[in-house]
């Protein structure tokens, strides 16, 4: 997997970190097995942490019913209605 949102950009940053030295030899071991650099990894590990926090993962019925709740959304509540009024006198 590339380690560029472009196939054209050239790595012209640096970024250097202090590590103990168990982690740089994590580091090196992760990198000789998996052939990717240093660099490649750390790309790897941030991409990752990204699509977790980022994307969603549903099930075939959690999307089903996100689908639902979109098409036909529920009547508001009376305690939602109340905030948005509430919302709006502190605005206006």
């Amino acid at each position: 997997m590339a380690s560029t949102s472009s196939a054209a950009e050239r790595k012209s940053e640096r970024l250097e970190l202090r590590v103990t030295p168990s982690t740089k030899k994590i580091i090196q071991r992760a990198s000789a097995l998996s052939g990717l650099t240093a660099g490649d990894l750390a790309f790897e590990a941030a991409r990752r942490i990204l699509d977790e926090q980022e994307v969603w993962h549903l099930s075939a019925k959690d999307s089903l019913a996100v689908a639902n709740a979109l098409l036909e959304p529920p009547e508001p509540s009376e305690a939602l209605v109340t905030a948005l009024r509430h919302r709006q006198e502190l605005f206006e």
